[in-house]
């Protein structure tokens, strides 16, 4: 065995039913262990849960690991601090041990305590934000603390191109992972529905890089301009969001358009459902946050590579210049209700082509093999700071 990485998931523990959710960290675990490397899944409990539930969710949540190849692999802490540190899938000492010879941690918890990053030889952060935590940082509405290094899914983060500030970091760019292997070209046969997966409704406001104003900053907000794409481009339209029954006249909105919703926590409640709903479907179309364009961060969602990598074309909302996304052949990026409907016109004309076109972008640019190697690469070839010698 290779490497041990810590692998620092952000409220996964506490998103049970949301089965992409799980997924997206899932595919840079599959990438390090094809690495060689001893993964292990760290997450904290909610401050205020209550044990015995939180118990539960940590038994559920290992089961499902256990279930994907990572079995014995979960530590679950409660605390921000020391002093409050607590443990529910391990004895202390054993988990202590653990975090002790770590080579490395990998970090999506932008909010971690120093005292448990000070347990690592070597910390990295992951930004899986761009533009907006460089914001968050730049504006003190997040403290985050120091890490060795610092990645980022964003093409533009650090560059000219971009809107928003650094940070004052040296941003190390990855792109977001799929494992081909467990992401593989889906057969032929497929519903008609061109398909996503997203929130909808949240209460996040985003303000402008220059601080002249703010604005909504859900799914919600870019899914509106886009309500009448699926009388315009004739192409069937399905959503699966995580909505409750206080949307319902959004749900009825969205049906009056002839869109179709579903429940995501219904039709996506495990990665296995998840996968299945991926592959089932003709491809994906999907709107960004107002922030992606507000930014121009150039995100991709990692559900969008889960769609390419099952040779399931993406009609995707542009977010910025990207070597990965520019292609014109696979996925296909719009930035008005036109261009929707003629991206989705196109692929469906040229459907095979289309197919095969997404596979490679996705064996191209986003193979959590290749993935794992640029983070590896990067910090293992750091000193050991453990290590370091005086003078």
């Amino acid at each position: 065995m290779g490497a041990t990485i810590v692998l620092s998931a952000f409220d996964v523990l506490q998103f049970p039913q949301g089965g992409g959710h799980f997924s997206a960290y899932l595919q840079y675990a599959y990438g390090l262990r094809a690495a060689g490397c001893d993964v292990w899944w760290l997450e904290r409990m909610n401050a205020g849960d209550d044990p015995a539930a939180g118990r539960r969710r940590a038994a559920a949540l290992s089961a499902r690991l256990g279930g994907v190849g990572l079995p014995d692999r979960l530590i679950v802490y409660t605390g921000k601090c020391d002093r409050e540190r607590g443990y529910l899938t391990m004895e202390a000492a054993a988990a202590e041990a653990v975090l002790a010879r770590a080579d490395l941690l990998l970090n999506f918890n932008y909010e971690v305590d120093p005292e448990l990053l000070a347990r690592f030889r070597r910390t990295a952060l992951f930004d899986i934000d761009p533009g907006l935590l460089q914001l968050w940082m730049h504006q003190g509405d997040l403290t985050v603390p120091p890490h060795e290094l610092y990645f980022t899914t964003g093409d533009t983060v650090g560059t000219a191109a971009a809107r928003f500030p650094s940070g004052g970091f040296d941003w190390i760019h990855i792109r977001p992972p799929v494992s081909l292997e467990h992401w593989p070209v889906a057969s032929e046969e497929a519903r008609a529905e061109f398909t996503t997966v997203s929130s909808w409704w949240s209460d996040e406001w985003a303000i402008e890089a220059d601080g002249s104003g703010w604005y909504e900053n859900s799914k919600r907000a870019s899914f509106i301009d886009y309500l009448a794409l699926p009388e315009l481009s004739g192409v069937p339209l399905e959503l699966a969001l995580n909505v409750d029954d206080g949307e319902r006249e959004d749900v009825e909105m969205l049906e009056r358009h002839g869109w179709r919703v579903r429940r995501a926590e219904a039709v996506v409640p495990t990665p296995a459902d998840y996968r299945r709903y991926v592959q089932s479907s003709a491809g994906e179309f999907s709107c960004a946050k107002p922030s992606c364009m507000h930014l121009q961060n150039a995100w991709v969602s990692d559900r969008t590579i889960c769609y390419l990598a099952s040779g399931r074309p993406a009609v995707v909302q542009h977010t910025g210049p990207s070597e990965s996304l520019d292609g014109g052949r696979g996925i296909l990026r719009f930035s008005t209700l036109e261009q929707a409907a003629e991206a989705l016109h196109s692929v469906r004309t040229d459907y095979k082509s289309h197919r095969a076109a997404a596979r490679e972008v996705a064996e191209t640019y986003f193979d959590a093999r290749k993935v794992a190697a640029t983070i590896l690469d990067a910090a293992l070839a750091m000193p050991d700071p453990s290590r370091a010698v005086d003078g």
